[in-house]
Order: C-alpha cells, then sequence, then structure tokens
C-alpha cells in the first residue's frame, strides 16, 4: 500500500492511478472495519483528521474524472456516512506529503520506469514536475 504524493496525482501513469483508487477504497474499508489500514506505508494517515484522507481520495477521483474515466465514488464514500468530513482548504498530510516523501515516490516511479513499467511519455511528465517541484 502506498498513497502517492499528493502533487504526483495529476502526471501518473494510467496504472498507478488505477491502483492508487484501489487503494484508497481498500483503506477506507480497514478504517471502517477495523479502525485504522494496518500497514507501514499507510498508517501515517491515522495521524491526521480523516478529512485529510477524504480530500486526498478526492485529488484522485477529480484526476480520474478529468481523465475521462468514469468511476463509482459510492464504493469510497459509504464508508464515511455521518462523519464531518471538513471540505475546505486544508494542506493534505501536512509534514508526510513534503519534499522528502515527494522524492521518495519520485524515485519509487523511476524504478518502475527503469523496469519498464512506465512509458517514455508518462515518464516525461513525472520527471518535469520533479523538477518543478524539486527545484523551486
Amino acid at each position: 500500500m502506498r498513497l502517492w504524493h499528493k502533487n504526483l496525482i495529476d502526471v501518473l501513469p494510467k496504472k498507478q492511478l488505477l491502483s492508487q483508487w484501489r487503494e484508497c477504497c481498500c483503506i477506507a474499508k480497514l478504517i471502517n472495519e477495523n479502525g485504522t489500514p494496518n500497514h507501514i506505508l499507510v498508517n501515517k494517515i491515522m495521524n491526521y483528521d480523516i478529512s485529510n484522507f477524504v480530500n486526498y481520495t478526492e485529488l484522485v477521483i477529480s484526476e480520474m474524472i478529468r481523465r475521462g474515466w468514469k468511476i463509482n465514488t459510492e464504493k469510497f464514500y459509504k464508508y464515511f456516512k455521518g462523519m464531518d468530513i471538513k471540505k475546505f482548504n486544508i494542506i493534505i498530510f501536512f509534514n508526510w506529503h513534503n519534499r522528502r516523501y515527494f522524492t521518495q515516490c519520485f524515485y519509487n516511479l523511476q524504478e518502475k520506469y527503469d523496469c519498464g513499467g512506465i512509458s517514455d511519455e508518462e515518464w516525461d511528465k513525472i520527471e518535469k514536475r520533479y523538477d518543478k517541484y524539486v527545484n523551486n
């Protein structure tokens, strides 16, 4: 399990974006059923108000819709019925989705590219985002 850095969502390759949607749904289900996702890479979610996770997932949903994909969001939102979810400008996962985490995610994607799992076109978008984000 992994939540890609929030600033990579709009440049994620199709496979990673679709997998992120599945991860978000799985995490929501685990939180609903067990109170925690119970996975070392995403347990940090529990250090934040649940609104962070919901707003993060909405970034994923928005990107999928922008790409013209049809998705059933009920699969995700059913786990949060009755909860007070804040829908304002919060800094999603403050102190977690920082420059260091961005770099970790970048290198994970670079390994996928090096192994042939990401196309040159997709990698070019990721590299441009890396240059823009890390060098500013």
